[in-house]
């Protein structure tokens, strides 16, 4: 009885409404859908309407459709489309056979407003979209009639089949639902269901030249597919009872039902379409899946995982309230996915030489490296030994302030699976940079020997010169100034950091990470973790994106 009641009590309100409704036999199963727009790509809000679909169907062990609702020609390209589908299978939402289009449903959406015609429940309008504006009234004031609702059913009819027959130019006559004009619901006044548009349908071309409202489209979608919840977001909730009028009107058997949840806002991004498509446009991004955005094509190409996301989509909830998540979130997420997936490789951003003096001359001996020291199970590689090797810069300083325990004059370090080393001097150039630095090895000392006779605080990673792979990264900030904000409060443009992108030409990785594929990912020590840029990189010329960082200041709240 206890478990019981523990496993009502952690369900969310949707499946509590769920739960409700088969008990009381209002539906005997779950079904469930994602209904994108096909009018760009999709992006990390979207993914938690995918994964909350797919996972109550899953639940349930119901179905879950995937539809597109492509019911407004001026937007939608089959781009977009195809981008959906790769997007939506990626995240590991399987929607089986059941691929549905809105549009595959026009003669149906025809019929049912001809239907409600016949019911005196719809009219052809002559009112401009101005006018019909005008005539809708305020939050504070109730609609007037339209002068043309007294039409005969006759007319209407004809009317309206003029309109599907090319009669009228664009935004000459529209078909309203008559519900009531005096509603305190704005999307009852007489909506409009039907209007006039000569464009060609990416999916049935020149076919049709009306189109239906989305608010008439989608009850009558989910009715013929037989989906039983229709979950969508918060701003769908005044829209409800039209959606319940609709499926009433049309007199549906178990009709669907509508439930709304809160969107998810992540902090500091961009997801707007109309600022993307600029950001694309003004060549500041590389396309929709430039790693800096949120689509779920741009986390896909950075590297992040179907599994982080579904684990920060079930950190998130579900919940009525709108909130925002900090994108910090997203990056634990990912940290706690790969941590224990990746292997660990050396991989030196930004190189200077150490040469190791006493090293004998053209020897190279392979060590034994831990893929991942966390998880055994992955195993080991080896690594090339020599006396010519690639550091960081930042692990060499002249004169090192208190406290730093890496190579500097005098000072022993280890190098990572390797040798004890010591500093006996370093070379610049002619601008005084450090271009070498030089030491000395002590045989003794090697990893896995046993050697304690002395201890050194500091450890530092390396890549052999001679079998280094060379490769770019691409270092990532966020795309906006977080300290102005997303958006300039004066004209509505976008608050750019100019350091979102540092691209590092002359990295230098251990041998084991060449034959790296496209979404290949390591982390690569002290560094993060990184992804083989699909688009950039070449067998010969490999392209790192760094998915994250390796240091977090988000902290999982108990």
């Amino acid at each position: 009885m206890e478990d019981n009641e523990k496993e009502i009590v952690s369900r969310n309100f949707i499946e509590q409404e769920i739960d409700k409704d088969l008990a009381e036999g209002v539906y005997d199963t779950v079904h469930t859908r994602f209904p994108p727009e096909p009018n760009g790509y999709l992006h990390i809000g979207h993914a938690k309407s995918i994964l909350l679909n797919y996972g109550l169907a899953k639940k349930y062990q119901g179905k879950f459709n995937m539809r597109f609702d492509d019911t407004n020609p001026t937007k939608e390209k089959t781009e977009f489309v195809e981008s959906i589908k790769e997007d939506i299978k990626w995240l590991g939402a399987d929607w089986e056979d059941r691929l549905f289009f809105a549009s595959d449903y026009f003669e149906q959406m025809y019929e049912a407003a001809v239907k409600l015609i016949k019911k005196g429940k719809a009219y052809v309008s002559d009112l401009s979209a101005d006018e019909i504006r005008e005539y809708r009234g305020t939050l504070t004031e109730p609609g007037k009639k339209d002068p043309y609702s007294e039409r005969s059913i006759e007319e209407n009819l004809e009317l309206f089949e003029h309109m599907k027959n090319g009669a009228y130019k664009d935004g000459e006559k529209v078909l309203r639902a008559r519900i009531d004009m005096t509603s305190p619901n704005i999307n009852m006044r007489d909506p409009v269901i039907y209007r006039v548009a000569h464009m060609n349908h990416h999916n049935t071309g020149d076919t049709w030249c009306i189109y239906p409202m989305y608010d008439f489209a989608h009850p009558i979608e989910d009715a013929i597919e037989g989906i039983t919840h229709s979950i969508c977001t918060l701003e769908f909730e005044d829209h409800r009872p039209l959606y319940d009028w609709v499926v009433r009107e049309l007199e549906y058997e178990k009709p669907p039902r509508q439930i709304e949840f809160a969107k998810l806002y992540l902090t500091n991004v961009v997801t707007g379409k109309r600022y993307i498509k600029k950001l694309v446009e003004d060549g500041i991004v590389d396309g929709w899946d430039d790693p800096r955005l949120v689509s779920i094509a741009a986390l896909r190409r950075r590297g992040f995982t179907p599994e982080s996301l579904q684990m920060f989509v079930e950190l998130c909830g579900v919940s009525k309230s709108n909130s925002s998540v900090d994108y910090a979130m997203l990056e634990y997420c990912v940290r706690e996915d790969l941590k224990l997936k990746k292997p660990r490789m050396m991989a030196v951003l930004d190189p200077i030489k150490l040469v190791i003096d006493n090293y004998p001359e053209g020897q190279v001996e392979m060590l034994e490296a831990s893929n991942n020291m966390e998880n055994p199970e992955l195993g080991t590689h080896q690594v090339p030994f020599s006396g010519e090797l690639y550091i960081e810069r930042e692990d060499f300083m002249e004169e090192p302030p208190k406290k730093y325990f890496r190579l500097f004059p005098g000072n022993e370090v280890r190098l990572m699976h390797a040798y004890f080393v010591t500093c006996t001097g370093f070379e610049k150039d002619e601008k005084g940079n450090v271009t070498v630095v030089h030491c000395t090895y002590d045989p003794a000392t090697k990893a896995g020997s046993g050697f304690s006779e002395r201890k050194v605080k500091g450890t530092i990673h390396w890549v052999p010169v001679k079998e280094a792979v060379k490769a770019e990264v691409r270092l990532y900030e966020n795309l906006v100034d977080e300290e102005k904000g997303v958006y300039n409060k004066e004209d509505g443009s976008l608050n750019l950091n100019p350091n979102s992108m540092t691209v590092l030409k002359e990295c230098y990785l251990e041998p084991a990470v060449s034959g790296a594929e496209a979404y290949d990912s390591f982390q690569f020590v002290r560094n993060g973790f990184f992804c083989v840029d699909y688009k950039d990189s070449k067998p010969d010329a490999l392209v790192f994106n760094r998915i994250v960082s390796l240091k977090s200041s988000f902290k999982l709240p108990k």
